[in-house]
């Protein structure tokens, strides 16, 4: 077990190695850099810039310098400082831009997937064991629905639900008094009650293609020949559920968790614009539209970061679920 995630760690770390280059090579990909964003915004304006003031821009922003310099600079003060660069947009800090942002991102993220797998796994059990029942049918309709609509229509309609059904506007994360309140158990409350509209939202999709994949994989599991065997011997039908095929079943649905993650918050920044979320969506898009390589680049790298970790903890799971992937490393 020891060797298993040993290895595995080392595996992610050389994973995020990787992709903090792929990461800059893309974002350096674009004609143009940011410098030239900023003159064409003062002409836009109708102020008069030269040549050599595009020049001069370019050396204040640290962009006359080769890339792969300026790569090294960048994830070399990642590791050793935990230093993400300076924000061109912003002018200061990436983790002072991100800050506060950065945390209702992962409490999205994190609600979303708790509510996806909290539903997932009791429906999916439930349709497979009543296999053409009015509940399976019913929640193989809702599913079907889920996956077919896009999280910014269902966003909308719920935003409309929520203004003319209950008369409240549960848009954003606060109420406008709460906005630039202190942290306070009034602020918490008016936060959850918030919260759940873009739970709701960015797991809706992701928990109808879990419910699928639940009913499917304990159909194929609860006929085999051990499944059998152990109703045999005698062993109480709840009990035999759930000691031998659904944990065999929940093997597919803990494999695929990071790729979950990633889903959330992929969809994120459309659903935090549609519901005026004060997440990092809105500060991806922009840094990726005005070529803030810094900004846009440690979003990139936190989000594909995510990923990895969601991944690893997945390995880890499967291996206390599954004593083959033990038995496996052992081989």
């Amino acid at each position: 077990m020891r060797a298993f995630l040993l290895r595995r760690f080392l595996i992610m770390i050389g994973m995020l190695a990787l992709l903090s280059l792929i990461v800059f090579i893309i974002l350096e990909l674009p004609p143009g850099d940011f410098a030239e964003r900023h003159v064409y915004q003062l002409k836009s304006i109708g102020i008069f810039v030269t040549e050599e003031d595009l020049l001069n821009y370019r050396h204040q922003f640290g962009l006359d310098r080769p890339w792969p310099e300026r790569y090294l600079r960048w994830i070399t003060n990642i590791v050793t400082r935990g230093n993400f660069g300076l924000s061109l947009i912003y002018r200061k800090p990436v983790t002072d831009v991100i800050g506060e942002r950065l945390g209702f991102t992962a409490i999205l993220a994190i609600s979303a997937v708790i509510l996806l797998y909290g539903l997932a796994i009791p429906i999916g059990i439930y349709s497979a064991i009543h296999q053409y029942s009015i509940g399976d049918y019913t929640f193989t309709i809702l599913g079907y629905v889920g996956i077919a609509i896009p999280n910014f229509m269902l966003a909308l309609v719920l935003l409309y639900i929520s203004v003319t059904v209950f008369g409240t506007n549960v848009g954003g994360l606060f109420s406008p008094e709460y906005l630039d309140a202190p942290w306070s158990w009034a602020r918490l409350i008016d936060f959850l009650k918030h919260l759940w509209i873009p739970t709701i939202i960015l797991g809706t999709s992701g928990t109808a293609f879990q419910i699928r994949t639940m009913r499917a994989t304990l159909l194929d599991e609860k006929n085999k020949l051990y499944v059998t065997v152990a109703r045999a011997k005698g062993l109480p039908e709840g009990r035999l559920l759930m000691k031998y095929p659904v944990r065999v079943a929940l093997n597919p649905i803990v494999s695929t968790m990071g790729w979950e993650l990633t889903r959330v918050i992929s969809g994120a920044p459309i659903v935090a614009f549609v519901l005026a979320l004060p997440d990092t969506g809105p500060l991806f898009l922009r840094a990726l539209l005005d070529e803030d390589i810094y900004l846009g680049g440690s979003l990139l790298m936190i989000y594909s970061a995510l990923t990895i970790f969601g991944t690893f903890l997945s390995d880890i799971m499967l291996a206390l679920l599954d004593p083959r992937i033990r038995q496996g490393e052992k081989v």
